[in-house]
């Protein structure tokens, strides 16, 4: 059997020989400049994807979730320890989470936007919370649905119950962290935290909500603590909290957000500044961090492929496209 180093050490050359096909900027200003959307699609093949010059917008999406869902059941098996990849499936336990409290709230059947990526199968979540019995999902997220679950009928505020969620998946997430003892994912998760701070207490500014609906809002494990958040009283003050970090771009572009500058440049800020700290993987030669960044560069790589195609599909112009388009990791 072989050893965590070695397990790494072939893990990290796999991935690394893999980094050249994944989608670059350069291909993807091609995909824009192609005089079709089937042209368009037809060049994503060079970066192993399926061919989808001929399938609608559900197609798409559910194919990106294939190749996603493909990835990370290949790496669990790689891995040392699959937590690492349970890490990425977090977020989509939660996103199954609100999805079907909200739809058993209103009787609606919502299993079209239910992800098979997470922990936890979908159908499994639902009968948890159709029997109140939570037994079956792990014990933090189990506790977090019924909580959530209470939110929603007390107050019949979808809004927060999300709160509550998010607060419990990124507690998740820095927890886990923590237990595999990676300072690089523990880095990770933190700028994700600040990132989604950030986010909320811009939008919570611009519309002149106070500091107890930030308070809300804000999830546990950044590196400005939610009090602190909560505190600042206007842009200039936000702007303030992270001058020194990676999101210091981010952050005056907020404060010029708020006072009705645009949110566009604003949320592109705050997607490169989590991709530019998954870049410093490249500068490690092996361990879990190739890995780490390469499960989350596959993620934005399909964000990424996503805008470009849907949006080429939909008509709209490659110049609105590119303008959204993060920084990718190739």
């Amino acid at each position: 059997m072989a050893t965590k180093k070695e397990a790494y050490l072939f893990l990290s050359a796999m991935l690394r020989a893999r980094e050249p096909g994944m989608l670059t900027r350069e291909k993807a200003e091609r995909m824009l400049d192609a005089a079709s959307y089937e042209e368009c699609a037809k060049l994503l093949t060079d970066c192993g994807y399926e061919d989808m010059s001929q399938k609608k917008a559900g197609e798409i999406e559910q194919l990106l979730a294939q190749r996603r869902t493909a990835v990370w059941k290949e790496l669990e098996t790689m891995v040392p320890d699959r937590a690492l990849v349970d890490f990425f499936r977090i977020k989509y336990d939660y996103h199954n989470a609100k999805v079907i409290l909200k739809a058993d709230a209103q009787g609606l059947d919502e299993s079209a936007l239910l992800s098979d990526s997470g922990r936890v199968g979908a159908d499994v979540l639902l009968h948890a919370v159709h029997e109140d019995n939570y037994r079956d999902l792990p014990e933090a997220m189990g506790r977090a649905v019924r909580e959530a679950a209470g939110i929603l009928a007390r107050t019949a505020n979808p809004q927060l119950a999300d709160f509550h969620l998010d607060k419990a998946c990124f507690s998740e997430l820095t927890e886990l962290s923590k237990k595999l003892d990676s300072r690089f994912l523990r880095g990770y998760a933190a700028i994700m935290a600040d990132s989604t701070n950030l986010r909320s207490a811009v939008r919570t500014l611009r519309m002149g909500k106070d500091s107890g609906y930030l308070q809300e809002a804000l999830v546990p494990g950044g590196t400005v603590s939610p009090e602190r958040l909560a505190a600042a009283a206007n842009g200039e003050g936000l702007a303030a909290l992270f001058q020194s970090s990676r999101l210091s771009e981010a952050a005056a572009l907020g404060a010029a957000a708020v006072e009705g500058g645009t949110m566009t440049a604003f949320e592109l800020a705050c997607d490169n500044a989590v991709n530019s700290y998954i870049k410093e993987a490249k500068l490690v030669g092996y361990g879990e961090e190739p890995v780490i960044a390469y499960l989350a560069a596959v993620e934005n790589e399909i964000t990424a492929v996503r805008m470009i195609l849907t949006g080429r599909l939909a008509g709209i112009a490659p110049r609105v496209i590119r303008e959204r388009l993060r920084d990718l990791y190739a």
